[in-house]
């Protein structure tokens, strides 16, 4: 039986389109840059990171958990530029994803964990929004991965038959829990692979 076709194009941000930004590395420069404990940091940031995916604090409100919790000899805009300037583009993902877009006609949506200063920013930087047709941010939501819900709720807002829609992760356990939702899922490794991936899906370049 014939494979239907792809219609809905399902992908996460990080580790796919840009880079991680606010990862355990960014992290280990900043402790290291704003002479910071990184112990502590990294112990703070595990205790709250998850509240300010879900939405529930500003990045503000973050940062005084994580980081200004005491005095500094820096400001919360020098903390926050850095951060920023973590994330940088995948060009050759995001021009597979536009040009794919283009070709099938499909619809491009988001599903990531991010919270919503650095979601914003980094939509705004990188121009996400000229071919994502929407955004299921854990921030704007309240749900984050692996929650299931926060699937179920862009299956519903795209509108889209699980049959005919694919995701695209590089945290397997994601792909997973989507797969189990009814989604065609994409474990992405490199460029080249998930390349290779989409063209056995019907979505050739």
């Amino acid at each position: 039986m014939m494979e239907k076709k792809i219609t809905t194009l399902f992908t996460d941000i990080g580790g796919v389109l840009l880079t991680n930004g606010w990862d355990r590395h960014a992290r280990g420069e900043a402790s290291v840059l704003f002479d910071l404990d990184s112990v502590d940091l990294e112990e703070r940031h595990h205790l709250t990171f998850d509240t300010y995916e879900v939405g529930k604090l500003t990045l503000d409100e973050y940062l005084e958990r994580i980081v200004f919790f005491k005095p500094r000899n820096f400001t919360y805009d020098d903390f926050k530029e850095f951060m920023f300037k973590k994330s940088l583009p995948y060009p050759e993902m995001i021009q597979l994803i536009c040009d794919l877009k283009k070709k099938y006609n499909l619809k491009v949506a988001v599903i990531s964990n991010e919270g919503r200063e650095l979601n914003q920013y980094r939509i705004n930087t990188f121009k996400l929004n000229e071919f994502v047709d929407f955004f299921v941010s854990s921030s704007f939501v309240h749900f984050r991965k692996p929650d299931a819900d926060i699937f179920k709720v862009a299956i519903d807002i795209s509108q889209s038959d699980v049959a005919t829609s694919l995701y695209i992760d590089d945290r397997m356990l994601f792909v997973q829990v989507a797969e189990g939702l009814g989604l065609k899922g994409i474990y992405h490794t490199s460029y080249e692979d998930t390349k290779a991936q989409l063209a056995a899906y019907g979505l050739e370049m």
